[in-house]
């Protein structure tokens, strides 16, 4: 018998042992000394022997993956989060129930005929304030509370809430091309949606794993949200869901790219974003009201 291999690690002999197993190959673990473990087979077996345990070594040299970097980027103001969802609360007790002599909801409800053959573009923004029914916001505001805080975490609260915006704005239009004239829809549901997929597609982006299957997760996570909360319920709107989704994944690849990232540290680009997606609902509801 002659010594092939030695290491002061008992796992690495283990599994070395496990390969020479499967290779067939006879061999004894020996204790040269206190701190040292080795691998022994006959002779005439040797040199395959330790092509095995090199091969071995070779192929599991970076294994396992280090793990990603922590994201060390945190806002300096964590509570953008609640405020929206607070003036979304304020909102609903100015405005009531879905009702159809409410003037709020003539104006500002989301109605693809005006839309399309009006060009009131501005209830694709408005919509997103307005709620049918006290179930209908709180079902939002439960939610949209932790969806928000992490996006914000994530992306800042500029660069979060501006593409939030954009994402449910193009949703909501998208479902509106699809319905047709006679469509109505209120709700933050969209925008929830969007958060949905701008989450998932951005851990897809910035944690990518060996294997193409991977592409498919923030897709399939996204999907069982959509059934699990956006498919149900009299006044759900499966295809404001929908889009959201889809939008807010692709909203979520672009977001999380390096330019992006970089980008989050500027202080004045954060407000002024975060300031310009405010006001784009007060101007919306402007022109409504106007």
């Amino acid at each position: 018998m002659v010594i092939i291999f030695t290491t002061g690690d008992p796992e690495l002999i283990r599994h070395c042992s496990l390969v020479l197993s499967a290779a067939g190959i006879g061999h004894e673990i020996a204790c040269p000394s206190r701190s040292v473990l080795a691998l022994a087979v006959a002779e005439e077996h040797a040199e395959a022997a330790r092509e095995e345990i090199l091969a071995y070594i070779e192929e599991n040299r970076n294994w396992p993956p280090p793990a990603p970097d922590r994201d060390a980027y945190r806002p300096a103001f964590h509570l953008l989060s609640p405020f929206i969802i607070g003036c979304l609360v304020l909102v609903y007790l100015e405005t009531g129930d879905w009702e159809p002599e409410s003037a709020w909801f003539a104006a500002g409800a989301g109605d693809s005929t005006a839309i399309l053959e009006g060009g009131q573009y501005f209830r694709l923004i408005t919509a997103l304030t307005l709620h049918a029914d006290v179930l209908h916001l709180l079902g939002n505001c439960l939610l949209g509370v932790f969806l928000l805080h992490y996006l914000f975490q994530l992306l800042g609260n500029g660069i979060g809430l501006a593409g939030l915006v954009a994402a449910a704005s193009l949703a909501n239009l998208l479902n509106v091309a699809v319905h047709g004239r006679g469509h109505h829809f209120v709700g933050f549901s969209t925008a929830i949606f969007a958060v949905i997929g701008i989450l998932s597609s951005f851990n897809f982006r910035r944690h990518a794993a060996i294997g193409r299957t991977r592409l498919l997760m923030p897709l399939m996570a996204g999907l069982a949200m959509l059934a699990m909360l956006g498919s149900e319920g009299e006044r759900t709107d499966l295809g404001a869901h929908f889009f959201g989704l889809i939008i807010g994944l692709l909203t979520g690849y672009l977001c999380s790219a390096r330019q992006v990232l970089n980008l989050r540290s500027s202080a004045w680009l954060q407000t002024l974003l975060a300031c310009t997606a405010l006001t784009v609902f007060v101007f919306a509801w402007e022109m409504a009201l106007g």
